[in-house]
């Protein structure tokens, strides 16, 4: 069943980009109706349930909770932009180049060794994300990549925040993260003007990408990976980019041309060897 439920909201996930694609607001107004309903959604999941805040875990964890907070916000903004100016399927191979930027920093960080294979799977995966780019190819969009590296980072920084959260669940820490998000950038959205004209016809996206890709994919993300070997996770995690670049090229008609389709195998295999074999190790 956890595996299911895991499979399920890679899925969802994966369709994200395809949602965005087709609301006409900027992508700051986009980030904060989902941050607002993701809040609102994650909470009364655990008033139904009868999950409670720790509050002493919570004001433990403040300073951690408001930056990651702030940075899953403003990191929504960036890939719904890289959406913009690039294919979904790029924007999200940017984006995964989170974990390659999270095996950089974590000697620094974290104190992890960085072994000779984390290594050779880095120069791999920045050669994949070269090649996904399009770079030399003279048709990239290099705004639209920038954009997805930015986003990556940001959740390369709240991946390293969480990692030093202690005390709170994921369900807690998920909803904090998403209020303190729709605090932020909704002051943010009416001061810059970024409101944008939400007309009748768009609710209905508005509120898939609020209730499915934040609320409901959310909540069945976390029991399952809670419920999930390291390794499984690991595994099924990749459904979603695969998921994004199918249907970027079969819904959006946004081909891989074939540099491009060989640096996402590169990417996303070097992810998957690194990840694996760390798994493997810890097991």
């Amino acid at each position: 069943m956890a595996k299911t439920r895991m499979i399920i909201s890679m899925l969802i996930f994966g369709t994200l980009g395809i949602f965005v694609h087709y609301i006409p607001l900027p992508s700051a107004s986009i980030v904060m109706v989902r941050a607002v309903v993701g809040t609102i959604f994650v909470a009364g999941l655990m008033a139904v349930t009868r999950q409670k805040l720790n509050a002493s875990a919570v004001k433990q964890n403040v300073v951690l909770l408001l930056g990651s907070g702030i940075a899953l916000g403003f990191n929504w903004m960036l890939l719904f932009e890289s959406y913009r100016y690039t294919t979904v399927a790029v924007a999200t191979l940017c984006y995964y180049m989170a974990p390659v930027f999270l095996m950089l920093l974590s000697p620094l960080v974290l104190k992890e060794p960085m072994t000779k294979r984390k290594a050779a799977c880095i120069c791999i995966a920045i050669v994949g994300a070269v090649l996904v780019s399009g770079a030399g190819t003279g048709g990239v969009s290099v705004k639209g990549v920038v954009l997805g590296l930015a986003a990556a980072m940001l959740y390369c920084a709240i991946m390293l925040m969480n990692k030093k959260l202690v005390g709170l669940g994921s369900m807690e820490t998920t909803l904090i993260q998403l209020a303190v998000s729709a605090l932020v950038i909704t002051p943010y959205v009416f001061l810059t003007g970024s409101v944008g004209e939400i007309t009748l016809n768009i609710l209905p996206l508005l509120a898939v990408v609020g209730v499915l890709h934040t609320g409901i994919a959310y909540a069945l993300y976390f029991p399952s990976i809670n419920a999930l070997p390291g390794q499984t996770v690991a595994v099924l995690s990749y459904i979603d980019p695969i998921s994004a670049i199918l249907l970027s090229a079969l819904v959006l008609r946004q081909p891989m041309s074939g540099l491009q389709a060989l640096g996402a195998t590169l990417l996303l295999g070097a992810t998957f060897v690194s990840e694996w074999k760390s798994g493997e190790k810890e097991g």
